[in-house]
């Protein structure tokens, strides 16, 4: 398995070119097919026709919309022909809750970004990122809202609990823990009695040539887990975090907490997400 299409969300935030730049060194990394896919928040229309005086605001929002649009397009042509990576410009003028994940089914890898109260450009629609991992069916590789990231996937850390979303990001992943040719696993000791033991997906992970070491960190009272795995991710040094989203129900996570909301809302470093 290798990734030979990958998918990248693009939009008018700030964070959309560095976004880019990674779907393009993994393309180069995995001679693959990358699709630039721009889609925005959009609101209603109908609200503005209604609303008096506003028509001609949206009129002139649209208008701005479609040069951002030109010139995102001619940034990603000229990236790829500096990159010598082949794609192609998908703008499909439909809400991104279907646009996405209905062209993310065609990818091996869907590129998107954590979600950036500081930009408000970053705002494509409420849960979008929750629904991407949710109904995309593909791995999706979160990059955070802020910091530089050179490289993504050269040290990177799996975050095992044994369920079934766990297992899916790990095979999803295999592609990067192979070319990395290392990884940690850490697990959380709290885990049910019929999951799988970290040294047995460390035994599965060995076998595509990785060398893997395993860490158990003991659940407390005064942490989630995803804190302690976004702790455990600081402190050795990982560039890359591998975890299953949406473990528990999301009705579950958004009420009562849960590692995959921990790391939507606070992650440091690239997360490859699987569902």
């Amino acid at each position: 398995m290798s990734y030979k299409t990958i998918l990248a969300h693009l939009d008018t935030s700030v964070r959309a070119h560095p976004r880019l730049e990674t779907a393009l060194q993994l393309a180069r990394q995995f001679d693959a097919y990358v699709i630039g896919l721009f889609s925005i928040f959009e609101p209603n229309a109908r609200a503005f026709n209604v609303m008096a005086g506003t028509a001609a605001y949206y009129e002139a929002r649209v208008a701005v919309r479609r040069e951002q649009a030109g010139a995102l397009e001619r940034l990603f042509d000229a990236e790829l022909k500096r990159a010598g990576v082949s794609g192609e410009w998908l703008a499909p003028g439909e809400p991104a809750d279907r646009a996405v994940p209905h062209h993310a089914r065609c990818a091996d890898l869907v590129i998107a970004s954590q979600d950036d109260p500081a930009d408000p450009e970053s705002y494509i629609g409420d849960g979008f990122r929750e629904n991407v991992i949710l109904s995309s069916g593909r791995p999706v590789l979160l990059m955070p809202c802020s910091g530089f990231f050179a490289t993504v996937g050269r040290f990177p850390m799996i975050a095992w609990d044994g369920g079934r979303e766990a297992a899916r990001a790990v095979h999803d992943a295999l592609p990067l823990l192979k070319t990395a040719g290392r990884a940690t696993i850490v697990t959380i000791d709290e885990r049910a009695d019929e999951r799988i033991a970290g040294a047995d997906i460390a035994a599965c992970i060995a076998r595509h040539g990785v060398e893997v070491d395993v860490v158990s960190s003991a659940s407390g009272a005064d942490a989630s887990a995803g804190d302690m795995l976004l702790s455990r991710a600081a402190d050795l040094g990982a560039d890359l975090v591998v975890m299953g989203g949406y473990g528990h129900a999301r009705w579950r996570e958004l009420v009562l907490g849960g590692a995959t909301r921990t790391f939507l809302e606070s992650m440091t470093v690239p997360v490859l997400m699987s569902h």
